[in-house]
């Protein structure tokens, strides 16, 4: 018994026991000893014995080799005693911890992930040959980072109760940079326009890593550059050589690539073969490139896409469309022919909707464009994806279409959404804005109350210039056809003179209904109709256009009114979101017609266009235009137009870099802005999120160049020239306490007497 105690601790037991033969018994019972954490079930398992089983040396043999296969056990003794065969085991420590140090380009929770891929996580069997593993891992991914000084250390703790306490300990060290980038075997284009294209460079920014060499961004360069050649139509193009060399002390990398430029294409013949399900002359329609064009692959793949989409709409959602060129080299010229393969109409069994525990089945059901029994149609599948983005309700929107299993023709559209932490909310904050001073507000908001997809509110705001206390109840589902409706009520008191405007004070109530009836996929008309009554307050710096406005409805003592407005528009709506967009437009064509229903009423008409583009010029990079014409006017017994239906121009709002509500004519005597019943303004931004967070959706930069003025017709016409003019930058957050801009703006055509800002921000929901 000693000498196997002794074993039990040593060294390799089954060369000991091949040493000692055992003589051959019948086996009439099995007891195990040494088990701390493992139960005896389990080696019961794992053993290849049983009561009754004849154990000879050969068979010992195999049971310990099995016991040892298993990775729980360190150390494996078997003992005869009488009939009863002993198996002494000395379990692995099991792993109670596992901390890793110094990484920071490598989240923790990705390289636990990894780790657990490996089978080395916590409650797992310690085992040092994979902990080497784990080693060599770690070491290999920061290589791809391009940290060739990297250093992984572990360090392995005893515990009580068998267990050990692991640490990684990673010394990241620097990036590798490119202290050379050449590229030889270039002919047709210089080294710098190849350069150009990549993202590895030799030279960096404050914000930029390009100089920091990694394996991926090579490969990704590479491609970049086999596609810059393919597209110019460089059939043949082929790199020939990548040679990474890294110096000595590892801090800096030479990069030579060598390729192969070959001889430029052009397109000779295109054909369309194949059942092509449509006429082939609709789908010659779908490619952008023609005989004698220069070969591009962007534009081969572009082309095939269109035509699968096309064929997809009808229901052969897995079409195969196959682009074969035929090369003459003797011309240069290559003969397309685009192998069409519709494969099988594809019906849809079953729209899934996953993930909205809180919104009803129906809220995400009405907006779906793609019917369960019909044929699936890619672009119906991607719209009801856009539209359950522009609910507002979702973080994310995934589809996936799995076969029915059994059914050749046959899918599933599963929609998993992601939905936003909170729906209903109490709100209280404090704000500042250029054009109403310190603000403070609180809101009770609904955005989808109680899961049935209608938005409620109510809110109170108060600012040096406004006090506003407002309620309204939006369904977007009024009837089974989609038609919304909007409910409104609002007490508002305004002083004007601290908005930048003219010296007069309001106070006013009403109440709003406003319908939308869909009458296209995009386009809406909405109609309704506004009530307000409104009280005047004037003083004696009060300018004199408003006292006439006042003794054009009333007395300027008491200058009240009514308005009742009867409002009608139409909008086209084709972007891909609502918070910053990046493809797609908006088209607005709104009319309000206020009728003349009493003595103290107004009236008057407005008519304004706007228009907003968005044309996505990468993946992080959109370009955005927008315009505006508006105008008002009175008719009837009305002369004179209400101040607050006035246009007004300056500010982050419209024209940034001029200050908020300036532009515009002035009133006398005071020469304070009055607005006007014309206005032009525009825009064209560069939106990019920031460069150190590219994936931030909640924060975007612009790069601006605004344009616009304001104008009373009644008094002068419009004259284009006294549009203003700033260029700039900007920032838009969507912060957890509310949206956050920031602008800096310089005027580029100011002219005497306009009030400028260089800096303007709003914070908070004025």
């Amino acid at each position: 018994m000693s000498l196997l105690r002794q074993l039990l601790t040593g060294g390799v037991l089954i060369a000991a026991l091949s040493n000692s033969p055992l003589q051959a018994f019948e086996i009439q019972e099995i007891r195990v000893e040494g088990l701390q954490r493992i139960a005896v079930g389990t080696v019961y398992n794992y053993l290849p014995l049983q009561v009754g089983d004849r154990l000879d040396d050969e068979r010992s043999s195999a049971a310990i080799r099995a016991l040892f296969q298993t990775g729980f056990f360190n150390d494996v003794v078997l003992e005869q005693e009488g009939s009863t065969l002993i198996v002494f085991v000395v379990e692995r420590p099991a792993i109670a911890s596992i901390e890793i140090k110094g990484n920071k380009d490598i989240p923790s929770d990705q390289l636990n992930e990894q780790l657990q891929r490996l089978g080395f996580a916590e409650g797992r069997v310690f085992d040092r040959a994979l902990l080497d593993r784990v080693e060599q891992e770690l070491q290999r991914q920061y290589l791809a980072f391009g940290k060739y000084n990297a250093q992984v250390r572990t360090t392995v703790t005893p515990l009580e109760r068998n267990r050990v306490a692991v640490n990684i300990d990673v010394s990241e060290g620097e990036v590798a940079s490119i202290h050379h980038l050449n590229i030889i075997g270039n002919r047709r284009f210089s080294q710098k326009e190849l350069l150009d294209t990549l993202q590895l460079s030799t030279h960096s920014g404050m914000f930029s890593s390009r100089d920091q060499y990694s394996r991926q961004k090579l490969a990704a360069d590479l491609e970049t550059l086999r596609s810059f050649y393919l597209d110019r139509g460089y059939i043949n193009f082929d790199i020939v050589s990548t040679q990474v060399t890294i110096t000595p002390d590892k801090r800096h990398v030479y990069i030579t690539i060598n390729l192969h430029e070959g001889e430029q294409y052009r397109i000779s013949e295109i054909r369309i073969q194949g059942d092509t399900v449509v006429p082939p002359e609709a789908l010659r329609e779908l490619i952008s490139i023609k005989s004698g064009d220069i070969f591009s692959r962007k534009a081969l793949t572009d082309s095939s896409r269109r035509i699968s989409d096309s064929i997809g709409d009808v229901g052969y959602a897995f079409a195969n469309i196959n682009p074969v060129p035929e090369l003459n080299d003797a011309t240069r010229e290559v003969a397309l022919t685009f192998l069409v393969d519709p494969g099988k109409r594809v019906y849809v069994r079953r729209v899934n909707l996953s993930g909205n525990t809180r919104t009803n089945d129906e809220v995400l059901r009405r907006e779906m464009r793609q019917m369960e029994a019909g044929w699936m149609s890619t672009s119906r599948v991607e719209r009801s994806k856009v539209r359950l983005d522009r609910l507002g309700f979702f973080e994310s929107v995934s589809i996936n279409t799995p076969a029915v299993p059994g059914t050749p023709d046959q899918v599933d559209v599963s929609y998993d959404v992601v939905e936003l932490p909170a729906f209903g909310s109490f709100n209280f904050g404090i704000g500042y804005g250029d054009a109403q001073g310190f603000l403070v507000n609180a809101s009770v908001d609904w955005n989808n109350f109680l899961g049935s997809g209608q938005r409620f509110s109510i809110n109170f705001d108060n600012s040096q210039v406004t006090r506003t206390y407002s309620f309204n109840l939006v369904n977007p589902y009024a009837s089974i056809d989609g038609v919304s409706r909007s409910i409104g009520m609002f007490y508002q008191e305004t002083d004007a003179a601290r908005a930048n405007i003219s010296r007069y004070s309001t106070d006013s109530y009403g109440a709003s209904l406003r319908y939308g009836v869909p009458v296209s996929e995009y386009d809406t008309v909405r109609y309704g109709g506004r009530y307000a009554h409104t009280r005047l307050h004037t003083t004696d710096s009060t300018a004199d256009e408003i006292k006439n406005f006042c003794n054009d409805v009333a007395t300027v003592d008491d200058c009240r009114y009514n308005t009742y407005v009867l409002e009608a528009g139409w909008n086209r709506d084709t972007r891909n979101r609502v918070i910053f967009p990046t493809r797609g437009g908006l088209l607005s064509v709104n009319s309000d017609v206020a009728m003349p229903l009493g003595e103290d009423s107004l009236s008057f008409y407005k008519l304004r266009l706007s228009k907003n583009q968005y044309l996505p010029l990468s993946d992080n990079l959109t370009f955005m235009l927008e315009g505006e014409a508006a105008y008002a006017n009175t008719y009837g017994q009305s002369n004179v137009l209400s101040p607050s239906e006035r246009y007004f121009a300056g500010g982050i709002s419209t024209v940034r870099g001029y200050r908020t509500n300036s532009l515009g004519p002035r009133d006398t005597p005071n020469d304070d802005p009055m607005g006007g019943n014309a206005r032009l303004t525009g825009r064209a931004e560069l939106v990019f999120p920031p460069p150190w967070a590219l994936d931030n959706m909640s924060m975007r930069f612009r790069a601006f160049l605004d344009v616009g003025n304001v104008y009373d017709t009644t008094r002068d016409d419009v004259d284009l020239g006294e549009l203003r003019s700033s260029g700039g930058l900007s920032l838009s957050w969507f912060t957890p306490v509310g949206p956050l801009t920031f602008s800096y703006a310089r005027p580029l055509n100011t002219r005497t007497g306009d009030e400028t800002e260089t800096f303007q921000f709003t914070l908070g929901t004025p």
